[in-house]
């Protein structure tokens, strides 16, 4: 329960801008309870598991880690909205788990271009877009040559070194959306890194039927990293 309990209730109470001090004085427990609670140190009791819900306006399966919607629901794949794409809707030949991933990368998509729209300079977008783009030309390109049919001369760059080209490009677009946020390069003197400024309770207000796809993405991507941690422990 500590690994993600503690990182929950540290999140929830720097999003809510409330000292830890403050919180652990309106949850009736020491500044130093509070502390090794948040940083993993002690196990909390279910009782104080609940309070902390209540005190925060989420569920404890939230709390705990076990769901990505601060309500605690499950996600189905009903419940998520389509993205704006031209396949929008449609089933990958009855398949589930295709069509509950494309939802989930496509509404986060939706978020992702709705924040770099706020965020108006050119070279902080087209940086994300040539990442994204590039990554999306990667896994095609994997999937194209696993039949031996199927004809390279599609690609333009050489089979013996379009990976490691790839790969190349986007580590220099990488490095160049760094550059861009630090402010260096951009389009725009008023750059103003502000406006992307957000949390979990203004992402769900604003994105009230994707941000739960979003949240899911980051639950599953950061379980994936760390089995791979796990691994090579």
């Amino acid at each position: 329960m500590a690994i993600e309990f503690n990182r929950i209730i540290t999140l929830l109470r720097k999003e809510r801008g409330v000292t830890q001090k403050q919180a652990a004085q309106d949850l009736g427990i020491s500044q130093a309870q509070l502390s090794h609670y948040e940083k993993g140190i002690r196990e909390c009791s279910l009782k104080f598991v609940v309070q902390v819900a209540d005190y925060y306006g989420v569920s404890c399966d939230y709390l705990l880690g076990r769901s990505a919607e601060r309500s605690g629901r499950t996600i189905r794949i009903e419940d998520l909205p389509d993205g704006n794409t031209a396949a929008s809707g449609s089933h990958f030949r009855g398949s589930v788990l295709p069509t509950m991933y494309k939802k989930l990368i496509s509404n986060s998509m939706d978020i992702l271009f709705d924040k770099l729209d706020a965020c108006r300079d050119k070279q902080v977008t087209a940086a994300v877009s040539e990442y994204l783009m590039l990554c999306v030309y990667r896994m095609f390109r994997l999937l194209y040559q696993a039949a031996p049919k199927n004809v390279s001369s599609l690609f333009r760059v050489s089979p013996a070194r379009w990976e490691q080209d790839a790969q190349a490009a986007q580590s220099l677009t990488e490095g160049r959306l760094h550059a861009a946020l630090q402010g260096d390069d951009t389009q725009h003197g008023d750059w103003d890194p502000t406006v992307l400024g957000m949390n979990t309770e203004s992402l769900s207000g604003e994105y009230p039927r994707r941000a739960a796809s979003l949240f899911t993405l980051i639950k599953n991507s950061e379980e994936s990293i760390r089995k791979l941690q796990n691994t090579e422990e």
